[in-house]
């Protein structure tokens, strides 16, 4: 049917004058997409707080299309001197912990103080079918509507852990847009975790009460990394459990050994449905800040997330590089061939392929 259109809009023959302004104007919409991005203008816009510019930009750090790549890295270098200006917080949990509610809590709590957030919402991205659901605009309905809250939810692809495979950058982006509080919410199935907390200055876990968690907080691993566990869910019959488990994690805590920053992880109860406990957490987050700049803390582990970061990219350009070499991408189905018919092993055919 449309391919009748556009015959009979250039023989001018049996269209209406509301069909021709249509077609043209999908046409103009296509011609400005396929046309060379400003980015100059983008960045202009983006330190200016235009949210659509600011998406736009993410879009190309996200993309895997080598031109977007070269825009995307011209783009973060004039962002670069804008940013390290927010608070950065992590906040991870189990799935059904309440990760939604509650950073729509805290949102709403943060731009009633006149603050501006940011929020990256990492969804799992299938191993099957590689789509993602990208609903956390729809769990967060009210916030979404907030002038001062942004929220940009990105497919956790094949990146370790599940962290969307540019959030970094997007944090510059999002600091050089202006805003004072970006919030990372993970995937929170066990992996992301560590990724996560070397891109955030506090991080936070989720917890519940009831559901077997208590006796995790004597275990290494997630636990060690928090700088703050709120129990959530905290409110009508759980309220009793709740508080028992803030006992039980404040005796686990004390089997850590003290970090050399003077901060000791401490645990809260809240209720992010009752927005209970919320404005306590925010508290909790400013102290962290207010010791961890005093003797310095903050900016040396900014430092070091820098190094590992450069580190990383480093990796992910290697493996980038490697795979998209066109002998490489032939030889390797051919070992692929070889290992499917028993005539290599993997760890034989990886020395092969790492000598071309």
């Amino acid at each position: 049917m449309a391919k009748e259109k556009k015959s009979a809009l250039k023989e001018g023959k049996g269209v209406s004058v509301s069909e021709i302004t249509n077609l043209s104007r999908i046409k103009t919409i296509k011609e400005k997409r396929k046309s060379k991005i400003n980015t100059e203008a983008l960045v202009a816009s983006i330190l200016n707080k235009n949210i659509t510019a600011l998406s736009r930009a993410i879009t190309l750090v996200e993309s895997k299309n080598l031109t977007h790549l070269e825009q995307a890295n011209t783009i973060i270098k004039a962002c670069l001197p804008h940013a390290n200006k927010s608070i950065r917080i992590g906040i991870t949990g189990v799935p059904g912990v309440g990760k939604s509610t509650f950073i729509e809590t805290l949102g709403k709590h943060l731009t009633s103080k006149g603050k501006r957030i940011a929020i990256l919402a990492i969804d799992p991205s299938s191993t099957l079918t590689k789509g993602s659901i990208l609903g956390d605009k729809t769990r967060m309905e009210d916030l979404v509507k907030d002038a001062n809250a942004y929220i940009r939810p990105s497919a956790s692809g094949d990146s370790l852990g599940g962290v969307a495979r540019k959030t970094r950058e997007t944090i510059i982006l999002c600091e050089a847009a202006g805003f004072d509080v970006i919030i990372i919410e993970t995937v929170g199935v066990g992996q992301s975790e560590t990724t996560v907390h070397s891109m955030v200055d506090f991080f936070l876990l989720l917890k519940l009460a009831g559901a077997g968690d208590e006796l995790q907080g004597i275990k290494r691993g997630i636990i060690e990394m928090a700088d703050a566990i709120a129990i959530n869910k905290a409110d009508g019959d759980n309220l009793k459990r709740a508080k028992l488990a803030k006992v039980e994690f404040n005796r686990a805590l004390h089997l850590y050994p003290e970090k050399s920053f003077n901060w000791h992880p401490k645990v809260t109860i809240c209720s992010a449905l009752k927005n209970e406990g919320i404005d306590a957490i925010w508290e909790l987050i400013l102290e962290y800040v207010a010791i961890t700049s005093k003797n310095n803390y903050f900016y040396e582990k900014r430092n070091e997330q820098n190094k590992f970061w450069l580190i990383q990219t480093i990796e992910e350009q290697l493996k980038s590089d490697f795979f998209n070499t066109p002998k490489i991408k032939k030889e390797l189905e051919n070992q692929l061939q070889l290992i499917e018919t028993n005539q290599t092993t993997p760890f034989a055919a990886a020395d092969y392929l790492l000598k071309i």
